[in-house]
């Protein structure tokens, strides 16, 4: 690849403006891979997530689906409302985690400063790279059409010098998107953006914020850096920080993991043990596939529960020994739900399971209906 094309670059003292970072998401990840793989698929409203009239949430759908305003966490039930003529597909983890290691695999071909953020999006560091250029812009160019002829799919990339003004920028225009914030527009153009669009800002502060008639980047802007650490304590600085384009971070690649897991909120609370116990056999299906792309294998496991009053709660237990089973990890986790939860008389917002204490190679698992004499002791 030949690269002469340069860059603006603003006149700072400050080095974090001459960073070239890449926010690279792929676009609706899972409902792409199976319209690549099957080509009637392809042009339809494809929505992944199980069976339109069971209890099943949507994991991703396709754009063709997002125009009749089906969105991920949404029930089945009503994505099927919505688009009645959507195709609907269960999800194959299994296969969408080997489809991100190759995904991962053009990234690190590019440079080694890789922060994975889930299977299918990351930050990329690119100030130095295996390419040799000096663009940002041709840099992440040559991902997406290295993504497109060696996957097959397309991916939306955000640049800029910082990872939240990067993310922020990914999602402006999709799919196969690519967009640029330099150091000098950064200020005018959080100015004008949403509130809810702040990467960080979840749905309970933007609600927070809005209370107080904060509903842009010029309003937060407004607020003091004391009022903003009264309201949300240390991370009120961060909140300062970044409506000012400022975020010190460096893209980190991952070392040792010390746990690994999946959780998945919900746009509707599910009201009933047989909802959470569908939705728990999916994230479970989704952290074994995780675990096995890793040759990871587990023995504490960890379920995390929300209720509809947003508190959250944790539950483990220590497995007989480290798996990556999806059966294993399925039945232990409902049976956690079931007998250390409140599941039968609260709703639940967001469910989650995790796997920690990590074991250098497989060990031979005891089967769920093995397990169902053992004891389950909590680990605080």
């Amino acid at each position: 690849m030949q690269c002469s094309e340069g860059e603006p670059k603003a006149v700072t003292r400050d080095h974090t403006l001459q960073r070239k970072i890449l926010h690279v998401d792929m676009d609706a990840f899972f409902a792409s891979i199976e319209q690549h793989d099957n080509e009637k698929l392809r042009g339809k409203p494809v929505i992944v997530g199980g069976n339109p009239w069971g209890r099943s949430v949507v994991s991703t759908c396709s754009y063709e689906a997002r125009e009749f305003g089906v969105r991920s966490g949404m029930p089945c039930r009503r994505a099927a409302e919505l688009c009645p003529m959507g195709v609907f597909i269960p999800c194959r983890m299994a296969h969408y985690a080997t489809v991100s290691r190759d995904i991962f695999n053009i990234f690190h071909k590019v440079t080694p400063t890789v922060e994975p953020l889930s299977v299918d999006e990351a930050f990329l560091d690119v100030t130095q790279n295996a390419l040799h250029c000096q663009s940002a812009v041709q840099v992440a160019r040559e991902l997406q059409r290295n993504v497109a002829i060696e996957v097959g799919l397309s991916c939306s990339i955000g640049i800029s010098y910082n990872q939240f003004l990067a993310k922020v920028a990914s999602g402006l225009r999709k799919p196969n998107g690519l967009t640029v914030i330099l150091p000098e527009e950064a200020e005018k153009f959080l100015e004008t953006l949403p509130i809810r669009e702040f990467y960080g800002i979840g749905r309970a502060t933007a609600e927070r914020l809005e209370a107080r008639q904060v509903f842009t980047g010029a309003d937060l802007k407004a607020l003091s850096l004391a009022t903003l650490t009264e309201l949300f304590g240390k991370v009120g600085r961060h909140y300062y920080n970044i409506v000012r384009g400022r975020d010190f971070r460096r893209v980190e690649p991952p070392g040792p993991r010390k746990s690994l897991g999946k959780e998945c909120t919900f746009e509707e609370d599910l009201r009933d043990i047989s909802e959470a116990v569908a939705e728990l056999k999916k994230i479970a299906s989704a952290v074994s596939a995780a675990l096995r792309l890793n040759n990871l294998h587990g023995r504490c496991l960890t379920l995390k529960v929300r209720y509809n009053n947003f508190e959250s709660i944790t539950r483990s237990c220590s497995l007989p020994q480290p798996t990556c089973d999806e059966e294993l990890i399925a039945f232990t986790s409902e049976r956690l739900l079931r007998e250390r939860t409140e599941v039968a008389v609260r709703r639940i917002r967001l469910l989650g399971i995790s796997l920690s204490q990590f074991a250098e190679q497989s060990c031979e698992i005891a089967k769920p209906l093995e397990l169902r004499q053992i004891e389950l002791p909590l680990i605080f």
